[in-house]
C-alpha cells in the first residue's frame, strides 16, 4: 500500500501530468517505459524490512503509477484506488457504508450499479437504495429523501444512457445542509478526468470505469475511486483496506496497459468531442430522428449546466473553438443517445446497418460503438422501471469515436434512411435472428412467460 499516491501533482498541464505523473524512468535500468512487475511476492532484508512491497494484492509497482497518474489528472484528487472492474469499485464502495444504510441514487444510472444496489447489496447488507430524478427534482424534495442513516448520494452526470445532468454543486449543498451530512458520488465515467471535474465542484468521491476512456483501447476491463485530501483519513484509507481485505485488485498487466492508454486521454477526448458534436449537429437535422440527446447542444434543457460543468482544461479547449453561440453549442464528451422515428423495430435496423459503428456494448474507445440499451447494457432493469428511466426501444446509445467524422456521418445517415424507409425491407432471415439473439440475449417463441438472464456489461 503505497504512500506515495499522496504527494500533490508536479505539473500543471492535463497532458503533462498523464504522461509524467507515475513514469518516471526504472531505476533499476533507467528505462524510459516502466517494466512489467508480475511477481506476487517480494524478498525481505529482514522480517517486516523491504523496498515498499510484500505481496502483489497488497500493493504492486504498476498499480502504484497508474493509481499515481489517476489521483494527478482528476483535478482536485489527491489519492486514487485501483479495481479489477468499474463494477468492483462500486461494490466496494457500497460495502463500505456497512450494514442497514440508505443511500439516494440518480433514478438513471447504469444498469450494474442498478443491480448491484437493489439485488446484491441489498439482500447482503440490508443496503436501502431510494432513486430520484435528481436533474429535475427540487432542493426541498432531494433534501426530505435524506435519512438519519443516509450514508451516499449517488449520481451520474451525464446518465447512462439518456445523458440527463445533474446539478453537481446542487446536490453537495444540499448534502451539507443536512444534519446527516452524505458523501456525494459523481461516476465520472462518461465524460473521464478531461471533460469534467466533480471534485472541483464539491463531490467528495469520483469512480470511474478506467475501461471506457482513460484507457480507450477497448482491451482492459478495470476501475478506480478518486479520493480528495480532505477525504484521505475516512473514506480513502477505508477503501484502500477494502482493496486488499477483498483483493478485487487488478492485474499489473492491465494497469500497464491502462497507464499508457492515458497518455493519450487528452488528444482522444478532444477528437471524441467534436466528432460528437458535429454527429449531434448532424442527427438533430434528420428527419428520421425524433430526438438527439447531447449536452453540448443548445436544446439540451441543461446545456448552461454542462457549460459550467466543464473542467478548467475543458473549457480552455472549447473556448479555443470560437463562440459557443456562433458555432451552435460545444463539444461536451463523445456519446449521444438519440430516438429514432419508427416503428418498434427500427432501432435495431438502423443497428444492423451500420458499417462504421459496431453493435456492441460498452464505450469509450477510438473505434465507434452503437447499442440498444433497453435490450443490452440496460436489460436487466426490469421493464417498469426501464419505462420510467424513458428507455425504450426507440432510444439508441452511441459512443462516438475518432474515426474521420465525414465517415461517421456518412455511415449514420445511409442506415437511417435504410432503418426508417425501408421498414418492409427484406432481411435475410439468419442474420436477422441472430442479431436478435445478440440484442436480446434469448429468444423463446410462442411463450407467454419467459426469463432473460443476461450480464450487465457496459
Amino acid at each position: 500500500m503505497s504512500p506515495a499516491l499522496l504527494t500533490a501533482p508536479k505539473y500543471q498541464g492535463f497532458s503533462t501530468r498523464s504522461i509524467h505523473e507515475g513514469s518516471d524512468p526504472d531505476s533499476s535500468t533507467n528505462a524510459v517505459i516502466q517494466p512489467l512487475s508480475l511477481s506476487t511476492t517480494f524478498k525481505q532484508d529482514s522480517i517486516g524490512e523491504h523496498k515498499g512491497y510484500e505481496y502483489s494484492r497488497s500493493g504492486n509497482p504498476n498499480r502504484d503509477s497508474l493509481e499515481k497518474m489517476l489521483a494527478s489528472i482528476e483535478a482536485g484528487g489527491m489519492e486514487a484506488v485501483a479495481f479489477s472492474s468499474g463494477c468492483a469499485a462500486i461494490a466496494t464502495v457500497l460495502q463500505s457504508l456497512g450494514p442497514n444504510a440508505h443511500i439516494i441514487s440518480s433514478n438513471v444510472v447504469y444498469g450494474g450499479t442498478f443491480r448491484f444496489m437493489t439485488q446484491v447489496a441489498a439482500e447482503n447488507q440490508g443496503l436501502e437504495s431510494t432513486f430520484i430524478d435528481l436533474e429535475k427534482a427540487s432542493e426541498e424534495e432531494i433534501y426530505n429523501e435524506i435519512k438519519e442513516n443516509t450514508k451516499l448520494i449517488w449520481l451520474e452526470s451525464p446518465t447512462n444512457p439518456t445523458l440527463d445532468l445533474v446539478n453537481i454543486p446542487k446536490v453537495v449543498n444540499i448534502a451539507r445542509s443536512h444534519p446527516s451530512r452524505p458523501f456525494v458520488l459523481c461516476d465520472g465515467t462518461f465524460l473521464s478526468p478531461y471533460w469534467a471535474s466533480p471534485i472541483m465542484q464539491g463531490a467528495d468521491l469520483v469512480l470511474h470505469s478506467l475501461t471506457k476512456y482513460i484507457n480507450g483501447h477497448s482491451d482492459v476491463v478495470l476501475g478506480a475511486v478518486v479520493v480528495p485530501p480532505r477525504h484521505h483519513n475516512d473514506f480513502g484509507l477505508k477503501l484502500r483496506f477494502l482493496q486488499n481485505a477483498i483483493g478485487a485488485v487488478p492485474s499489473p498487466h492491465d494497469c500497464w496497459l491502462a497507464q499508457r492508454g492515458a497518455k493519450t486521454l487528452q488528444l482522444r477526448m478532444k477528437a471524441h468531442g467534436e466528432n460528437a458534436f458535429a454527429l449531434a449537429k448532424y442527427l438533430e437535422s434528420s428527419p428520421y430522428v425524433k430526438e438527439c440527446i447531447y449536452p453540448g447542444l443548445p436544446s439540451h434543457p441543461l446545456n448552461d449546466v454542462a457549460w459550467e460543468a466543464l473542467s478548467p482544461h475543458a473549457r480552455k479547449f472549447v473556448e479555443s473553438l470560437g463562440d459557443r453561440e456562433e458555432r451552435g453549442g460545444f463539444p461536451f464528451g463523445g456519446m449521444i443517445a438519440f430516438r429514432i422515428r419508427g416503428d418498434d423495430g427500427a432501432g435495431e435496423r438502423f443497428l444492423m446497418h451500420t458499417k462504421l459503428f459496431t453493435l456492441a456494448e460498452s464505450l469509450g474507445g477510438v473505434e465507434s460503438l452503437a447499442e440498444l440499451p433497453a435490450r443490452m447494457t440496460h436489460h436487466s432493469v426490469p421493464p417498469e422501471d426501464r419505462a420510467r428511466m424513458n428507455i425504450g426501444l426507440d432510444l439508441v446509445r452511441l459512443s462516438v469515436g475518432i474515426e474521420d467524422v465525414e465517415d461517421l456521418i456518412a455511415d449514420v445517415k445511409q442506415s437511417l434512411e435504410f432503418a426508417v424507409d425501408q421498414v418492409d425491407a427484406v432481411v435475410p432471415s439468419a442474420k436477422l435472428a441472430l442479431m436478435r439473439k445478440k440484442l436480446a440475449g434469448t429468444s423463446v417463441a410462442n411463450t407467454a412467460v419467459h426469463k432473460v438472464t443476461q450480464t450487465v456489461a457496459g
